[in-house]
C-alpha cells in the first residue's frame, strides 16, 4: 500500500505509524510541506533510526571491551591476537556499508531497518558462543568479525535519513543521527564491563531485548520513502564522479581514526598506563576509555552544525590540524610517560575526529547539489556517496589498531604509528586545501561552491 503526503492532508497523513506504507510524496525543499508536514514525518524517522543505530555501533565494536576482560587462562592470546580481534570487525563493517547504503534504494529505508537490527542477532549469538565454548582462536576470530554487521547500520540509516531532510538541513539532522549511533560506542564500553562482571556471555545477552525492540519500533513507527527508490546502474554513476573518492579518503581521517581509537584505546590504555585510574561498580571495574568515543560523538552534530554555518571544507580543514596536533601529544605523553598529556592528546583525537565526521558528510551533499544537473541527480549520487565514503573510511577504522599492533611489535611502542598518523592528518589537510578552499577552484572546477555550506 502507498501512501501520499501532501501539505492539504499533512494532519492525516504524519499521524499514521505507516505500518508498511511507502510514501509516494516527498518534498522537503517545499516549505509548505515541510513546515505542515515533512518536519514531524522527518524527525520521526530520524529518532528511530537513531535508535536502531546506536545498537548498531554497540554491536560492531563490542569486541573492543570483551577482549580488554577476557581471562589470559582461558583465551591466551598474544598482543598482536588481541588487536586482531578488535580490527577485523571494523574491516567486515566497512565491506558491509555498500550493500547495506544500495539496501536502502532497494528495499526501503523502514524495511531495512528492521532487517539490518535482526541481523545484530548474528554476532549477538556469535560472542556468546565464543565466551561460553572457548573455541579455538580462528573460530573466535570469525566470530568477532559478524560484528561488522552493526558497522554495516550506519550506511543504510545515513543513506535513508539524507533523503528525508531539505539541503540546508542535512547537516544538522545527518550529524544528530550519526551521533546518537556513534554514541553507542561510548555506551557499550560503559555499560558492559559493568555486566561482564557477572558472566562474560552477559556481554551479548544484554543487548538482545533492545535489538528486538529496535525492529519493533521501526517496524511500526518508520517509513519507506518512494522517492529514494532509485536503480543500481543510477547509484553506480557515482563511481565515476571525483569527487567521490576525494571524499572518501578525507573520510578516512575522520570517521577512520574515530572508529580505530575507539576500537583500539581501551587496550592501548591498558597497556601503557596500566596505572590509570579506574572506577568500581560492584565487581565491574570501569576505565577511562569510554570517554574518548563519547566526547566524539557529542562534537558530531557540532560539527555539522558548525559547517551549515560556515562552511564544511574550512571546519574539516581546522579539524585536521587540530588532529594532527593531537598525534604529536600523544608521542610526546608517551615518550615522557604522561597521562595526563596522554588523555588530553586522546580527548582532541576524538574531539576533532567527531567534529570532522559532522563536516565531511555535510560536504558530501553540499559537492554533488552543486555540481549535478539537477536537484534529483544531486540526491541520488549524494546518498550513494554517503555510503561509499562510509564503507572506505570505515576501513580506516581497521587500519589504525592494526598499525598500532605493528607498531607495538616492531617497535615497543605507539610512537611508530601515531608519527604516520601525523603525516595522513597533513595529507587529508592538503587535500582539503587543494580540492576545496582554493578560490580558483571554487570557480573553475566547482560552480557556485563558494555558496554551497561546502
Amino acid at each position: 500500500m502507498s501512501t501520499t503526503l501532501t501539505p492539504s492532508v499533512a494532519g492525516a497523513a504524519a499521524a499514521p505509524a505507516a505500518k508498511g506504507r511507502w510514501l509516494t510524496h516527498w518534498d522537503p525543499e517545499n516549505e509548505e510541506f515541510w513546515g505542515t508536514t515533512g518536519r514531524r514525518v522527518a524527525r520521526r524517522n530520524l529518532i528511530f533510526s537513531i535508535f536502531a543505530e546506536h545498537l548498531g555501533f554497540s554491536v560492531w565494536t563490542i569486541w573492543s571491551v570483551v577482549v580488554v576482560a577476557l581471562p589470559a587462562s582461558a583465551f591466551p592470546y598474544s598482543v598482536d591476537q588481541r588487536f586482531w580481534l578488535v580490527a577485523l570487525p571494523n574491516l567486515i563493517g566497512a565491506l558491509m556499508r555498500i550493500p547495506y547504503t544500495f539496501a536502502v534504494t532497494r528495499f526501503g529505508g523502514r524495511t531495512w531497518t528492521v532487517v539490518s537490527a535482526l541481523l545484530l542477532l548474528l554476532p549477538l549469538a556469535g560472542l556468546m558462543y565464543a565466551v561460553t565454548a572457548k573455541p579455538p582462536y580462528a573460530v573466535v576470530l570469525a566470530l568477532a568479525a559478524t560484528a561488522g554487521f552493526g558497522g554495516g547500520n550506519f550506511a543504510s540509516s545515513m543513506t535513508n535519513i539524507s533523503f528525508f531532510f531539505p539541503e540546508k538541513k542535512k547537516g544538522t539532522a545527518l550529524g544528530f543521527n550519526a551521533a546518537g549511533g556513534n554514541i553507542g560506542i561510548s555506551t557499550m564500553q560503559l555499560f558492559v564491563p559493568m555486566v561482564l562482571a557477572a558472566g562474560l556471555v552477559y556481554g551479548g545477552l544484554m543487548w538482545v531485548p533492545l535489538v528486538l525492540a529496535a525492529a519493533v519500533c521501526a517496524y511500526l513507527f518508520m517509513n519507506n520513502l518512494a522517492v529514494a527508490k532509485t536503480p543500481f546502474r543510477a547509484q553506480f554513476a557515482t563511481v565515476k564522479r571525483l569527487h567521490t573518492w576525494v571524499m572518501s579518503f578525507l573520510y578516512i581521517g575522520t570517521f577512520g581514526s574515530f572508529l580505530g581509537y575507539s576500537a583500539a584505546f581501551p587496550l592501548v590504555l591498558k597497556l601503557e598506563f596500566p596505572e590509570a585510574p579506574v572506577g568500581h561498580v560492584g565487581a565491574a571495574t570501569i576505565t577511562l576509555a569510554f570517554t574518548g568515543p563519547l566526547i566524539g560523538s557529542l562534537t558530531r552534530p557540532v560539527g555539522g552544525w558548525l559547517s551549515d554555518k560556515v562552511g564544511g571544507a574550512r571546519v574539516t580543514a581546522g579539524c585536521y590540524v587540530l588532529m594532527g596536533l593531537g598525534s604529536y601529544g600523544v608521542i610526546v605523553a608517551t615518550n615522557a610517560h604522561s597521562l595526563g598529556l596522554f588523555l588530553a592528546s586522546f580527548a582532541l583525537l576524538f574531539a576533532f575526529a567527531g567534529a570532522g565526521n559532522g563536516s565531511t558528510y555535510r560536504m558530501i551533499p553540499a559537492i554533488f547539489a552543486a555540481k549535478a544537473p539537477d536537484l534529483a541527480t544531486a540526491k541520488r549520487e549524494s546518498a550513494a556517496t554517503l555510503g561509499i565514503a562510509g564503507a572506505v573510511g570505515a576501513a580506516g577504522g581497521f587500519y589504525l589498531p592494526r598499525a598500532i599492533s605493528d607498531s607495538y611489535t616492531a617497535t615497543g611502542g605507539i610512537t611508530t604509528a601515531f608519527t604516520w598518523f601525523f603525516v595522513m592528518y597533513a595529507a587529508c589537510l592538503t587535500v582539503t586545501w587543494w580540492c576545496y578552499l582554493r578560490k580558483r577552484v571554487l570557480v573553475e572546477q566547482v560552480p557556485s561552491l563558494a555558496h554551497a555550506t561546502v
